[in-house]
């Protein structure tokens, strides 16, 4: 498990992730993209004129609605929300596959790199027109994983088993 904080321009600070729901940009190649700039109603997200620079996240226009989720095609933005409860945080992100995972379904929540953090509920699945076909999913987690985790296995999902070699 890697307890190293990451850095960049679009991680949301300590003292922001204490505020409520944020947006997480772990974009950190510099690569020409920018649909998240262009999809943030907020204008919360600069990517500015170098079309290679890294997304800068202003802290205090995000209110973490997720819009950018669905539109990064590097899948590398989260939605946070630290401050749930006392004990849990909420962890979003944005899923392409299927089947896809139900509410109050406890999963297998991972890091980045795919490896097993700590079990997780399904808090909330949101699919919509303008999301273009990628689900948010939300999981529910113990609160010092909330930098950790950024995905779910998917090998058991929906109460079915799902062949890895799918």
């Amino acid at each position: 498990m890697n307890k190293t904080r990451l850095s960049g321009p679009g991680i949301p600070s300590e003292e922001r992730m204490k505020l409520g729901p944020v947006a997480c940009i772990e974009c950190l190649q510099q690569i020409p993209c920018n649909p998240c700039e262009e999809a943030c109603p907020r204008g919360a997200i600069t990517v500015g004129k170098e079309i290679t620079g890294l997304p800068t996240l202003d802290e205090e226009k995000c209110n973490g609605c997720g819009i950018c989720m669905t539109r990064c095609p590097g899948l590398a933005i989260f939605g946070l929300n630290a401050v749930y409860s006392e004990k849990t945080a909420l962890v979003s992100f944005p899923y392409e596959y299927v089947p896809l995972p139900v509410k109050g379904q406890t999963v297998d929540c991972t890091d980045r790199l795919g490896q097993f953090v700590t079990k997780g509920v399904v808090h909330q699945v949101r699919t919509a027109k303008a999301f273009d076909h990628t689900a948010i999913v939300t999981v529910e987690i113990p609160k010092e994983y909330v930098m950790e985790v950024r995905f779910i296995n998917r090998h058991f999902v929906a109460g079915q088993e799902v062949n890895a070699d799918e």
